[in-house]
């Protein structure tokens, strides 16, 4: 029997928010670690790329939708017609599930365990599985952000 102790979370006075673009919200690493579960075996630094990378991606896939929010006269996320649920627009709730969940997409992809032996094969296939299910995760609210239905088609 082993024990496994995790390496403590960076202190949050080291993970200020990351800023972002005019109309989208900026995001917070310590809420994104709790939100992910990460523990400090993922470094602030790491982590910080890894939104960085999520929220250009969120963004992007996003363009024209925002265009058509600032032509209507909405000036960030927040102000477009939606929703509340606990004093937040549910676009804002979904924009930072797609920016988790492609960040957490990242992480698992780029940092997988390096074990090789057949237990260490059966777990790849379980993050693999869990990457595909992040990126679907991150596809189906980039579509509840811009008010489009769910529908990613894979191939058998």
């Amino acid at each position: 029997m082993s024990l496994v102790v995790p390496a403590p979370k960076p202190d949050a006075a080291t993970e200020p928010a990351i800023k972002n673009t005019h109309f989208w919200p900026d995001v917070d690493p310590v809420e994104l670690r709790d939100t992910l579960r990460l523990e400090g075996t993922v470094t602030a630094k790491r982590l910080r790329t890894a939104a960085k990378f999520a929220m250009t991606e969120v963004n992007a896939e996003l363009f024209s939708f925002r265009d058509a929010q600032i032509s209507q006269g909405f000036t960030h996320l927040a102000d477009v017609p939606a929703d509340q649920i606990d004093d937040e627009s549910v676009k804002v709730c979904a924009y930072q599930r797609a920016v988790a969940s492609i960040a957490a997409a990242f992480l698992a992809e780029r940092y997988p365990n390096n074990d090789t032996t057949d237990k260490g094969s059966k777990k790849a296939e379980i993050v693999e599985s869990t990457v595909d299910d992040l990126w679907r995760d991150g596809r189906n609210a980039i579509g509840d952000v811009a008010g489009v239905s769910h529908c990613i088609i894979g191939l058998l």
